[in-house]
């Protein structure tokens, strides 16, 4: 078990963005029977968001999650503005941090999630415009009140990290990890380390590539506009996942199974997202696959620091972390 601020959690979280958001068409009922499957196999920590599918993706959470309110640690998050109530009072505003707006969109997602309170609230992106103090200072008082159990930050610095660490502590610092996405190893998770805030990487399947994605079919798939999914970036990175494969032929498990049990030999708490249940399954069995240190060594090798190409996003996304 690891620890998120005052919750106990298993190994691996569940994302369960792609449920209704990012990938394309999304089949409900498929998306129910995966997230009773998270319930089954023992995973605790389910995170997802407001803006994820307007509002969407947080009702079907809610929905699978009735009457088992003991079982799960509920994270969420607040600060991009995106379509449907998230707009509401966000004051023309892409990224909103403001006390007010995460205290209106906080009563949304408790109403649609249909419980008492959020476990782990992230402010989703930062608010550049408006001190990360003021922005804690508003969670801190939810808090207080019991709407939310502990604060998180999503793709925030290692210095707005710890600025926001001297207002409340932190419980937990979510962002982009993995084999193909390692800059988090320079500043933010020494930190977070330093400072006992857990790293909850998010993509720690490189959005499906370590696991054989490469083009995405589905003409609503947001990975369309994303800089390393353009044919060109696809090619040239292509060519590292050979060292995955072989080690993956080597202990006689999935491409998908190696990359995440990299990452969890860091000691973080990944969440990985899928909508099927056979790659549920299939991710969760990543936890009994242990590397050692010359594997770890020889995947670093192949994959190191800085080297994929293609940028995380595109230009236009919502502010991030370090990239």
């Amino acid at each position: 078990m690891s620890s998120i601020g005052p919750f106990q959690v298993r190994r691996q979280g569940f994302g369960a963005m792609g449920l209704s958001h990012n990938y394309g068409h999304a089949d409900e009922a498929e998306s129910l029977r995966t997230l009773e499957r998270v319930l089954e196999l023992g995973i605790n920590l389910i995170d997802t968001a407001n803006v994820y599918g307007a509002g969407h993706n947080e009702e079907l959470v809610g929905r699978a999650i009735r009457g088992r309110r003991d079982q799960v640690v509920i994270a969420s998050k607040v600060g991009i503005v995106g379509g449907g109530e998230a707009q509401e009072g966000a004051e023309g505003k892409r990224v909103n941090n403001s006390p007010a707006y995460t205290r209106l969109q906080a009563e949304k997602s408790l109403k649609r999630l249909g419980v008492e309170q959020i476990d782990l609230y992230y402010l989703h992106r930062i608010d550049a415009s408006l001190p990360i103090e003021e922005a804690i200072g508003g969670l801190v008082r939810l808090k207080e009140e019991g709407k939310i159990g502990a604060i998180g930050l999503s793709e925030a610095t290692a210095e707005t990290v710890r600025r926001a660490h001297a207002v409340h502590p932190i419980a937990a610092l979510q962002s982009e990890y993995s084999l193909w996405t390692r800059e988090v190893e320079t500043e933010i998770l020494p930190t977070t380390r330093e400072l006992g805030v857990t790293f909850v990487p998010f993509s720690p399947l490189g959005r499906g590539f370590l696991a054989g994605a490469s083009a995405p079919e589905d003409a609503e798939d947001v990975r369309h506009r994303h800089p390393r999914f353009q044919a060109e970036a696809v090619e040239a990175n292509a060519r590292r996942r050979a060292a995955i494969e072989g080690v993956a032929g080597r202990l006689g498990a999935t491409s998908a199974q190696v990359a995440l049990a990299w990452v969890l030999s860091k000691n973080v708490v990944p969440i990985p997202g899928t909508r099927r249940v056979s790659h549920l399954e299939s991710n969760w069995a990543a936890n009994d696959l242990q590397l050692d240190q010359e594997v770890v060594a020889e995947l670093e090798t192949a994959f190191p620091v800085g080297v994929t190409i293609g940028a995380r996003f595109p230009e236009n996304a919502p502010a991030q972390g370090p990239s």
